[in-house]
């Protein structure tokens, strides 16, 4: 690793407290070597890694290990040592012997190490950090390092600069900023955005640009700088404002540094259009017609006047006042409220009054010309007076409005009201106008005494507000009408209702942690708090749901495995917030949607499959068994077969192995397969596993004779040979296995002078001479010898002639050829060859060795013992050979060796000519 820009000074002096410290490490009379200093500068970047190399002491001190000189060959060897470890030294490693400088675990993070603000250095013994060196940007981690032995003792100052890297993004000191721009406000108006964003990285690194994103056309964005190199946004005003029309602007303002590559910050900005007084009251329409009644009581309401200004606050304050040009006897006849615009009857009408008053109203806003209305009102005469209603009542009233609980029973009172005439001339009768469940009767024994009540309950959810007008006349046809607004109390009579009384979702099995379902939503037709719903889980819920109480945000908080649940279902319960509470129960099911997330398994890993030789082309070897624990297309699964395939084939459907031919053991007598599962999932997983097949011998090849090779051979035998001795041998092979391999020798037919005198081994196949040879026994025999094996349901066999001649020399070997040639007339003896099989030599019947001999061929160790044992009687045989190719003249013949077949193939043996 480079070092970082290293600057050397020398000299200095070495301060009092030092030259103490000296007393101790060395001699007194030492003390002009050792009034060296030296001071070091290197820089490096913050955040490097443990390991990075600073600078190397000893090369940059130009000690004499640096000028090559082997550190070794210093007597005593130099040494560097921090001269005590304070909060500097622990940014730094150094090595005692070499001198080198290198980074240590402990990562450099220059804006914790030096505020520049404080301008003040951090010192840790005789290691500090400083911050007040003339750059602006510097900030030096101070070390002093002590050089030993004495002969080159120095006192090292090492100054480590820290180089900014760009490892702060500038961060706003709140989320969301406000400004207030009057709407008035001309273009070019510039203000100051007090919340500007932090960078405490320096210099080009800090924070260098602003910008919106979002504009809106009418905005814009400045920095300044000042004498401290602060950066201060400042908005702009681009484009006239209108507060009436938008009051306010949203947007996002951004803060980006000069790093490589920049990083960003960003706040929420909000911009209000603050309101002027632009806009003056407005009246709708300029005229008013009211036509009064001369008998009207006073505080009759005449008129309404409203006027309309679209400011804001004060600037939107409207008073009434009557214009200069309304006379004062329709001001005293009339009265206006300022602030409201009624107007009222506040004299009595009498028969000077006029019949007809023009009201000219001015509607007044501050700094604004009046908006004008006028209102004609007519007074029509009359010479009687109106009958009159009274109210009395009964129900909580306020204002003139009754107020009722709903759900209040039938026939619930109201109020009464009194029906009269005031002169006391008339009759008065009444009823009553409007809609809703009211009835207003006679209430009895008194006269103009009348009940209102109610014939129904009342609904809020239905209807809140209702207006009803109790009416009276005369019977000179004047009416007089009496308004009741009744305003239905809401009570806690409904339960919050589900959208959806079943809610069905489905989510992807393997969901993230936490994995949003759906968001109930239940509504309660009552009002206020009564109307507000809480959602909760059922007690059937797993603990992994999770229903947010204020939003009904239902949410799973765990991954979901389809294989191992599919199915959720469970109910949530809406309660309002009225006493007492009332609730509603809805039913939430979720089908976890599978992932193809398991892979084909097979039931085992490894197959082994038993079928006899010959099975016929296409017949079932066996089944192989393969699940998937996902669903659908995910599950299905296909087999194939990924080698063998010329021979095998694969069901997909079934799992059904097939051979497309017949399989023969004696040419391969086991296959190992292995076989794929691929599902059908997108992408799709696969598995395989190994299938051994192992083929059961059948009873289908019988013995083959190897010797002796023709039915016209024949062998020389003398007379002199002894009883007992061995003449010849007929061996024979068999490709089966097992006791299908079992091979019995026996004669089932003779010819000769005196053919009982030979006998044959029904094991090894070995002729001997049974008795011994006289005159008459001289001649020509002929033995039909039968080969025959243990093969089970049938044995097979085969059949050779065995030719002996007794005499004692070959003199006409025509004439022995001519005898040969020369169909032979012997009788076949069924007799069958007994084998011993078990080591006691008893004698069983082939019947009740059937199922050894199958489970000895199932397992094979039938054919491992019988190849042990047929290897060594080839060994002892061939023992044997030598021996008899001393004894006998006749030709040399392996009683029961190995024959090359090969050699036979090429060369038939001839026998015949001894």
């Amino acid at each position: 690793m480079p070092r970082f820009g290293m600057r050397l000074w020398l000299g200095g002096k070495v301060p009092l407290h030092l030259l103490l410290f000296l007393l101790f490490v060395g001699p007194f009379n030492c003390f002009a070597s050792y009034s060296r200093a030296t001071e070091l500068f290197y820089s490096l970047n913050e955040g490097l890694p443990a390991g990075v190399l600073i600078g190397s002491l000893a090369r940059d001190l130009q000690l004499p290990m640096a000028a090559g000189q082997h550190p070794a060959s210093l007597q005593p060897p130099l040494s560097f040592t921090l001269a005590s470890h304070g909060l500097g030294g622990q940014y730094v490693q150094l090595d005692n012997r070499s001198g080198e400088l290198h980074t240590s675990a402990v990562e450099i993070d220059r804006e914790a190490l030096c505020v520049e603000s404080s301008g003040a250095t951090i010192f840790g013994g005789s290691a500090a950090v400083s911050s007040s060196s003339p750059s602006p940007e510097s900030c030096l981690l101070l070390l002093d390092v002590l050089v030993l032995p004495q002969e080159y003792f120095r006192l090292v100052k090492v100054k480590i600069a820290i180089r900014d890297v760009n490892d702060n993004a500038p961060r706003f000191p709140v989320p969301h900023i406000r400004l207030s721009v009057p709407e008035n406000a001309p273009v070019n108006t510039r203000l100051a955005i007090e919340h500007p964003a932090l960078d405490p990285d320096m210099g080009t690194n800090g924070v260098q640009t602003y910008r919106l994103r979002d504009n809106y056309g009418v905005f814009t964005l400045d920095v300044e700088e000042n004498e401290n190199g602060e950066r201060t946004p400042y908005l702009i005003v681009m484009g006239a404002l209108d507060r009436e029309t938008q009051d306010e602007y949203v947007t996002v303002i951004i803060a980006e540094d000069g790093g490589t590559p920049p990083l960003m910050g960003s706040a929420t900005l909000t911009i209000g259009i603050s309101d002027i007084n632009d806009n003056c009251p407005q009246f709708n329409d300029s005229q008013l017609n009211v036509t009064l009644y001369g008998n009207s009581s006073l505080g009759t309401h005449v008129a309404t006047v409203h006027a309309v200004d679209i400011d804001l606050g004060s600037n939107a304050q409207i008073t009434y006042s009557y214009s200069q040009k309304v006379p004062q006897p329709s001001r005293d006849l009339f009265h206006l409220n300022e602030s409201t615009g009624v107007i009222t009857l506040s004299a009595k009408v009498d028969g000077d009054t006029p019949r007809l008053h023009r009201l000219i109203i001015l509607g007044n806003g501050p700094g604004c010309i009046p908006a004008v209305i006028t209102v004609l009102v007519t007074i029509i005469k009359v010479m009687m007076r109106p009958p009159e209603v009274v109210p009395r009542f009964i129900a909580n009233e306020v204002e003139g409005v009754v107020y009722l609980k709903e759900l209040e029973p039938i026939n619930t009172p109201v109020a009464f009201f009194t029906i009269k005439d005031p002169d006391e001339k008339y009759k008065v009768s009444c009823y009553l106008d409007g809609d809703g469940p009211f009835r207003l009767s006679p209430y009895k024994p008194y006269n103009n005494e009348y009940l209102l009540e109610t014939t129904k309950p009342l609904d809020f959810e239905t209807q809140q507000l209702y207006e009803i007008s109790v009416v009276a006349w005369n019977s000179e046809g004047f009416h007089v009408r009496k308004v009741v607004k009744v305003q239905v109390l809401d009570d806690n009579d409904n339960s919050p209702v589900f959208s959806e009384q079943l809610i069905e979702l489905s989510i992807e099995e393997n969901n993230v942690p936490n994995a949003f379902l759906t968001k109930l939503h239940a509504t309660d037709a009552d009002s206020g708090e009564r109307g507000q719903v809480s959602y909760f889980l059922g007690p059937d819920a797993p603990s992994y749901f999770a229903l947010d109480k204020t939003t009904g945000v239902l949410t799973v908080s765990t991954q979901l495995d389809r294989e191992e649940k599919e199915k959720y279902r469970y109910t949530v319960k809406a309660v309002d917030s009225g006493f007492p509470p009332r609730e509603s129960i809805a039913t939430v099911t979720i089908t976890v949607l599978d992932k193809n997330d398991n892979s084909p398994r097979f039931i085992n890993k490894d197959f082994s499959f038993f079928v006899p030789e010959n099975f016929p082309g296409f017949g079932e070897i066996g089944v192989i068994s393969v699940t998937d624990a996902d669903a659908g297309q995910n599950g299905w699964v296909a087999l194939s077969v990924l080698n063998g395939s010329d021979i095998f084939v694969i069901d997909t459907g079934k799992g059904v192995l097939r051979a497309k031919v017949s399989l023969d053991r004696e040419q391969q007598s086991s296959y190992v397969l292995w076989i794929e599962a691929v599902d059908g999932g997108d992408p799709a997983l696969s598995s395989t596993a190994k299938i051994t097949i192992l083929l059961l011998d059948i009873n289908d090849n019988p013995p083959l004779v190897l010797f002796p090779q023709s039915n016209m051979s024949y062998l020389l035998v003398l007379p002199s040979t002894l009883p007992g001795s061995p003449i010849t041998e007929v061996y024979a092979v068999d490709k089966d296995t097992g006791m299908n391999a079992v091979i019995a020798y026996s004669i089932i037919g003779r010819r000769g002078p005196r053919p009982e005198s030979f006998r044959i081994d029904p094991k090894t196949g070995n002729i001997t001479l049974e008795e011994s040879l006289m005159q008459n026994d001289y001649g020509l025999y002929r033995l039909l010898v039968k080969v025959s094996d243990h093969g089970y349901p049938e044995p097979l066999h085969s059949t050779v002639m065995v030719n002996l001649f007794v005499n004692d020399t070959v003199s006409n070997e025509s004439y022995i050829e001519s005898l040969l040639r020369k169909e032979p007339d012997i009788s076949v003896e069924e007799k069958q060859p007994q084998i011993s099989i078990e080591p006691a030599h008893k004698k069983m019947e082939s019947a009740s060795c059937m199922p050894t001999l199958v489970a000895l061929s199932i397992i094979s160790l039938g054919s491992i013992a019988l190849v042990t044992g047929m290897g060594i009687y080839i060994c002892l045989r061939k023992g044997k050979k030598h021996h008899r190719a001393d004894e006998n003249l006749e030709v040399q013949i392996p009683l029961n060796g190995r024959i090359n077949l090969h050699m036979l193939e090429k060369k038939p043996m001839e026998i015949s000519n001894i």
